[in-house]
């Protein structure tokens, strides 16, 4: 597979809740890194850590979160993935960038607008 597929694949899972299969393609020492200045910003370690820091707390923290995917650039490795994001009280662009090697994500960095989505939190 390619890291493009792989990554969109990782997508697909969250959008269907399948926790098991997005965790399938991180690998144990995946670097997640959420910028800004919130909740949950912060640098996670693995699958573990980021399904608990974050993934657990997306809809406490934006009611009816939702990720609409609007382009991909990839090569081999690295894969930038161009969002609208939505919730109660939020619309935003984000950039998700993932670094994918021997067909486990490594690398995940958020680029949001970490000030707008600060302010649309609820927790």
């Amino acid at each position: 597979m390619t890291a493009e597929e792989i990554v969109l694949g990782g997508y697909a899972a969250f959008a269907s809740g399948d926790m098991e299969s997005l965790a399938s393609i991180y690998h144990p020492e995946c670097k997640i890194t959420c910028n800004g200045n919130h909740a949950f910003s912060g640098t996670y370690i693995g699958f573990k850590e980021f399904a608990d820091g974050i993934l657990s707390r997306l809809n406490d923290a934006w009611p009816n979160f939702n990720l609409d995917i609007e382009k991909v650039v990839s090569n081999e490795t690295d894969v930038c993935v161009f969002l609208n994001v939505t919730a109660d009280g939020l619309s935003s662009k984000s950039i998700h960038h993932f670094v994918v090697k021997d067909e486990l994500e490594v690398e995940f960095n958020f680029y949001d607008d970490s000030q707008l989505m600060a302010s649309a939190m609820k927790i």
